[in-house]
């Protein structure tokens, strides 16, 4: 039974005590470690109810889901109270892919996958697909994807460039002022700085780093994934920047010189 598995996977993620869980529940250690052991195969309802409460875990979490099998980062968001048992529909569901050792992969969405990413993000056979790699540098309880952008709305970040974002599952949490990868129903797949208005006006304000382009709104309810900017790949040389101090001394420059220019005839 995934029940008494799971229960002791729970705790010992804690770091706690069968000694310290059992007297937080008001049972013994020794009834708590014939749960885990699987000599009560049938805990009562108000058990499991103690139990759910306890670890915030849904009750048909515990006893219908296997959590040995989950990787790193699943049950880092089932930690954090996405329990697709007690969020229903209002969780999204996230297709992903680990590595031998279950640790999650880095899956990576280049240009000619992009138009295929829009329809199949929630399909588990074609982010299989999806070529994959590993970072070290990367949280391992957090969920990564790579992304190669097209165009110029965000220079200086090149065109062709691959961004590495983090998985955001609760919209409500995108900051203002910080880029994000976001998949929309509308556009598909677009590498844009945000400011969260879904409070106030149920949807976001999405601005270009390039000043040629015009900041527009997404309504919430088109955006399907959104991944918070963490670096970026790229095998072009920035172009050299113009710090505002530098260019306001060059324009003065100019300015003197042309006095000059116009004194002298």
């Amino acid at each position: 039974m995934t029940f008494n598995a799971n229960i002791k996977l729970l705790r010992q993620r804690r770091k706690l005590t069968q000694d310290h869980v059992a007297g937080e529940l008001g049972i013994s250690r020794s009834t708590l470690n014939s749960y885990e052991n699987g000599s009560v195969q049938n805990p009562t309802l108000e058990m499991l109810l103690s139990f759910s409460k306890y670890f915030r875990v849904s009750i048909d979490t515990l006893v219908k889901l296997d959590l040995q099998k989950l990787s790193e980062f699943q049950l880092s968001e089932l930690e954090r109270g996405h329990d697709v048992f007690v969020t229903g529909a209002r969780l999204r569901v996230l297709a992903t892919t680990v590595d031998s050792s279950n640790k999650e992969n880095i899956e990576v969405v280049p240009i000619k996958a992009k138009a295929g990413y829009k329809n199949g993000f929630a399909d588990p056979e074609f982010i299989k697909k999806l070529p994959t790699f590993q970072l070290p540098i990367l949280f391992n309880e957090r969920k990564y994807r790579m992304f190669q952008i097209t165009g110029d709305s965000m220079l200086p970040i090149p065109d062709k460039s691959w961004v590495i974002g983090e998985y955001v599952e609760n919209f409500y949490d995108i900051k203002d002022g910080s880029a994000y990868v976001l998949l929309t129903q509308e556009d598909g797949v677009v590498f844009k700085v945000a400011y969260n208005q879904i409070r106030k006006k149920k949807n976001l304000l999405l601005k270009s780093l390039n000043p040629a382009y015009d900041p527009y709104e997404v309504p919430a309810t088109d955006i399907r994934e959104a991944w918070k900017f963490c670096n970026y790949i790229s095998a072009e040389l920035p172009e050299e920047y113009w710090a505002k101090d530098r260019v306001l001394k060059r324009i003065e420059k100019m300015e003197a010189e042309m006095k000059d220019l116009k004194g002298s005839l």
